[in-house]
Order: structure tokens, then C-alpha cells, then sequence
């Protein structure tokens, strides 16, 4: 039996993240959450890595662009790959993401980009 994947998604929207959080368990994903950089990198230092995170760019404390540059810095979680999800778009392409994903998203499109990642 394979193990399903894990997503951490970072999302200051508090409902928009309850939204995907309920349909990517749905799915059969493995979600945990946080609500800005700050508090991924700390749930990062204390639990597995994820196999996949779901970034936002624009948040409080510390921002997506942040995240990754921290991310980056640190062997144990720097091969993480991070889909962006934000409102930004092109500005997202200097973070090196393997996927951008402009908002607003549709649930059909996060899950068929999902899909796809996890089958390659």
C-alpha cells in the first residue's frame, strides 16, 4: 500500500485555506497548514517534510518570497518543491517554484496540477 502524498499549504486566508484543506483531504491528500512563512518553517522544524508545499506570496509575518529564501537556506527542507498560489503571477517566476498557479484558482485546476505533479 503506497502512502498518500503530503501537502503543507501556507495561506494567510483563513477560509480559503478550510477550502482547500477539506477538498485536498477529500482527494485523499494528507494536509497540514500554516498561516504565513513564519509558522511553515516552524511546523517544517518539528514534523517530516511534506512531499509537496502549496505556497501563498502575500501574507503577514513573513511572506512567500521569504518562506522560500529560508526554505532555500536549509539542506533539510530546501528540496521541498512549492507550487505558488497567488494573485501576483509573473512575479512569482524569480522564486523558483516548479509551478505557479494564478489565483483565483479554481479547485478543478489545483487538483489537476496536483495530479499531474504527483504522476511525474
Amino acid at each position: 500500500m503506497t502512502r498518500s502524498p503530503e501537502i503543507l499549504l501556507i495561506e494567510d486566508d483563513a477560509d480559503l485555506a478550510d477550502a482547500i484543506v477539506e477538498v485536498l483531504q477529500n482527494e485523499g491528500y494528507r494536509v497540514s497548514y500554516a498561516a504565513d512563512g513564519k509558522a511553515a518553517l516552524a511546523l517544517l522544524s518539528r514534523s517530516d517534510p511534506p512531499d509537496l508545499i502549496l505556497l501563498d506570496l502575500m501574507m503577514p509575518n513573513m511572506n512567500g518570497w521569504e518562506f522560500r529564501a529560508a526554505q532555500l537556506r536549509n539542506p533539510a527542507i530546501a528540496k521541498i518543491p512549492v507550487i505558488v498560489l497567488s494573485a501576483t503571477g509573473e512575479r512569482a517566476r524569480p522564486i523558483d517554484a516548479a509551478m505557479v498557479l494564478r489565483k483565483p484558482v479554481t479547485l478543478e485546476t489545483l487538483l489537476a496540477a496536483l495530479a499531474n505533479f504527483f504522476k511525474a
